[in-house]
């Protein structure tokens, strides 16, 4: 059993144990807080029927009441965390025995229509890459992920990101309270809304703030001194010149507050969040770096964003009864819109910036627990594209959303001296599984994540594949016209500072042999001359004489299947050479079919 096993199963039973304490505490708050009810109705015809005892009883009934009933929210809050705790190490031991396929988050929001690589690799999606390694909240935490493995990353950036990984592995109590904190943030933050408001110009004179507490001050003791004595004139004059003040600005402060349209509860869990960052001690100086940005200035972003939490529960305050008397002598609606634009001025545009670091500290903790849960998986020495001829350089890679005991792997070496690999063989013998998973550790390599090999070196590459393609009726586009449009988007990457990793399946498998035959030989001899590297799989045999035509920097490999008592059998081991045999005919009759 691994150790990531072990510990997440104490962890577990740990927490599991808490939630049962919580739920009998739960349970008894319930009782309690019934029985208080049934002693205030008793109370009640006591006092109201029989007049037989004090009305003071039933304040003392009201007073235990309100107790439990913050007693007992304190409680349900506590049983959330431990319900989100013993779910955040159900899923991680559910990836951990490869069952997590359809317990996570899938990304397909993130799913871009045209995206070179992404849905050939399984990026988003059900049981996809996406939903193994995210364990983010929160939707910047989603989205950073989501762009490291839409877009390669710069060979420092890399390895930068690989070392702040390795810490943050170990960090399991960071991970638990992140998980615990976002769970509940996830449904109540949208950022953008947030950021709208906080990069908005402000609608309000910021000179016009001291003179409005100085009306509320007036107005409180104006009419303080009316209870007083009963003289009204301080009270109307205050009043009156509050009145022309809302004249003029009533419809620019509620404009203004329009614009913040967020949830109270929702900032308060991101103060929480950005507080735990905070709180952490980090020794790689990146990480160090963002929690010390937290935390510069006067005040903390936790601090910060509680403080704007309480103005946004101000705002709603405003229909309360409460918020009806004081609009009426205080021009509450004015106090609070100078109140939230004041804060805008002072942390409107650092308002990105804590999300970002919020969203980039979940999105390394990802890759953290990814490799904590797979230690048998190693960090890829990624070269600087400028350092030479372009190489791929894999020993004993795997498929990581494979399970790993039914994972077979393949070494091989893509290089200036073997720029192309053709691998061909038989229906189902493992071609395209072979190209996903060069593809899949590539994308991972190339977002510091670790990658299911025992080995890999590589210099920076850009990745273009062209594995599945269809007809489209509403666009009117056949298979073939879709691939070859798709194709030339691959090779619109060729050119730039990162030498091109292609991985094309069937190629030009939507037109007849002759015309392929030709057609692929330009396009590889183009890659080729290009400085790319990539891999091309072909059940036509036809296609591996290229080769020849090139030169020995295209190399051909294989895959076999056996029949054994009528069934196909495959080892999924790749050979140097061009396949021998097909299994078509061999397939039709297993099916039934007479041929």
């Amino acid at each position: 059993m691994s150790e990531a096993r072990v510990e997440y199963e104490k962890r577990l039973k740990a927490h599991e144990a808490e939630l049962a304490v919580f739920e009998g505490r739960h349970r008894r708050f319930g009782d309690a807080k019934l029985a208080v009810i049934a002693a205030g109705i008793v109370a009640a015809w006591f006092v109201v029927a029989r007049q037989a005892m004090d009305a003071d009883w039933l304040w003392i009934v009201v007073a235990v009441y309100v107790a439990l009933s913050v007693a007992h929210e304190l409680t349900l809050r506590k049983r959330r965390a431990a319900e989100s705790a013993v779910a955040l190490y159900k899923r991680g031991i559910a990836r951990i025995e490869d069952k997590w396929a359809g317990s996570g988050a899938t990304g397909e929001e993130f799913r871009e229509k045209d995206h070179v690589y992404a849905d050939d690799l399984d990026l988003f999606g059900r049981g996809c890459l996406f939903e193994l390694l995210s364990t983010a909240r929160l939707p910047m935490g989603e989205k950073q992920l989501a762009d490291w493995l839409k877009q390669a990353s710069s060979g420092e950036m890399i390895r930068e990101r690989q070392q702040l990984v390795k810490e943050l592995r170990g960090k399991l109590d960071l991970h638990r309270d992140l998980a615990i904190a976002g769970e509940e943030l996830r449904a109540r933050l949208v950022p953008e809304r947030v950021l709208e408001w906080g990069e908005s110009e402000a609608r309000l004179p910021v000179a016009l703030r001291p003179i409005m507490a100085l009306l509320a001050i007036a107005a409180g003791a104006a009419a303080i001194y009316y209870g007083m004595t009963a003289v009204y004139w301080p009270l109307l004059s205050v009043l009156f010149v509050e009145g022309v003040v809302r004249r003029f600005l009533d419809k620019r402060a509620k404009d203004a507050l329009a614009l913040l349209d967020c949830n109270g509860e929702g900032l308060l869990l991101f103060s929480k969040v950005l507080a735990r960052i905070e709180s952490e001690t980090f020794t790689t100086k990146r990480l160090a770096e963002l929690a010390a940005e937290l935390k510069a200035g006067g005040d903390t972003a936790s601090k910060a964003i509680k403080r704007l939490a309480r103005i946004v529960y101000w705002v709603d305050g405003r229909e309360s009864l409460l918020g009806k008397i004081l609009e009426w002598l205080i021009v509450y609606t004015l106090q609070v819109a100078f109140a939230a634009e004041a804060w805008k001025r002072k942390h409107g545009k650092q308002l990105r910036r804590w999300m970002a670091i919020a969203g980039e500290m979940e999105a390394l903790i990802s890759l953290a627990t990814y490799s904590y849960e797979h230690p048998g998986d190693v960090f890829p020495e990624v070269v600087e594209a400028n350092s030479g001829p372009a190489f791929f350089d894999a020993t004993e890679m795997g498929h990581p959303l494979i399970p790993e005991r039914q994972c077979v792997r393949n070494s091989l070496r893509l290089d200036g001296a073997m720029r192309v690999l053709l691998v061909s063989g038989s229906n189902m013998s493992g071609k395209s599984t072979l190209l996903r998973t060069v593809g899949i550790n590539a994308v991972m390599a190339m977002a510091g994540a670790p990658v299911r090999a025992a080995a890999l070196r590589m210099t920076e590459l850009a990745i273009g594949t062209r594995i599945r393609s269809a007809d489209s009726l509403q666009e009117g586009r056949s298979n073939f016209y879709t691939e070859i449009l798709h194709i030339k988007s691959v090779f619109g990457l060729l050119g730039q500072e990162k030498a091109l990793l292609f991985l094309f399946d069937e190629l030009l498998d939507g037109t007849n042999s002759h015309d392929r035959r030709i057609g692929a030989e330009k396009l590889l001899r183009r890659l080729v001359e290009a400085g790319a590297i990539g891999m091309v799989t072909t059940h036509d045999l036809a296609l591996t004489e290229i080769g020849a035509a090139i030169g020995d920097r295209v190399k051909n490999v294989h895959f076999e299947d056996q029949v054994e008592q009528g069934k196909m059998k495959f080892d999924y081991r790749l050979r140097e050479g061009v396949v021998t045999k097909s299994n078509a005919i061999e397939l039709m009759r297993i099916v039934g079919l007479e041929v």
